[in-house]
């Protein structure tokens, strides 16, 4: 399987595909790719059989592809573990190093890596890490930008993507955060939010608004 088929497994999963349908669009973005190249591959995969696809819905995984997204979503979400805990890593710089490490690592060495950090359950980026028998907790699938104005909302994980990540960080919005929502602007603007952690009122962009999840 090719790095970048093996890259759409793992974002249509972090993004609900194992329990519901994910945009085109929704890949897209999270991909930095254009819209058409999506739609090429997620021909490919339906036809390989890693995932099913109706018009104007979505894609989402079948068993077989959720097993293999959940195999590669270990590997790579222990590797940035590791690499934040042991070397000290900036959280927007893991993953590009994760992404070359999980392609040469054995079923023995991410084993041996997670005994030695003591079987973490997430990703510094909160993202859950599966055991090596496949149990884990399902993530939030709930977006920033789906809560109603006036609710009160915790930052569950956000999706590992650089740009994302490095943004997050000059905001100054971290997992476990509690935010208020003030208001969501329309056509399609910014959410301006409370963080009640330090009172800072904070503007979320539209699109980051969809790659922060919450409970």
């Amino acid at each position: 399987m090719t790095p970048m088929k093996e890259d759409y497994l793992k974002i249509i999963f972090e993004l609900g595909g194992k329990q519901k349908k994910v945009s085109n669009k929704q890949i897209a973005i999270s991909l930095n790719i254009a819209a058409g190249s999506v739609t090429e591959m997620v021909n490919k995969m339906t036809a390989e059989g890693l995932a099913e696809h109706t018009p104007y819905a979505g894609i989402s995984l079948t068993n077989r592809g959720i097993r293999l997204a959940e195999d590669l979503v270990r590997k790579h979400r222990i590797w940035e573990v590791f690499l934040v805990e042991k070397l000290d890593y900036d959280l927007p710089d893991v993953h590009a190093e994760a992404e070359v490490l999980e392609h040469v690592t054995s079923p023995k060495l991410v084993n041996s890596l997670d005994d030695m950090l003591g079987h973490p359950t997430h990703c510094p980026h909160g993202g859950v890490i599966p055991d090596r028998f496949g149990h884990y907790h399902e993530d939030s699938h709930v977006v920033l930008n789906d809560a109603k104005d006036g609710s009160v909302v915790t930052v569950d994980r956000f999706i590992d993507n650089r740009d994302l990540l490095t943004y997050l960080g000059d905001l100054k919005l971290d997992i476990g955060d509690q935010l208020r929502i003030i208001k969501h602007d329309p056509f399609e603007g910014p959410v301006t939010v409370q963080n009640l952690t330090d009172d800072a009122e904070l503007i979320v962009s539209y699109k980051a608004s969809h790659y922060i999840f919450i409970k």
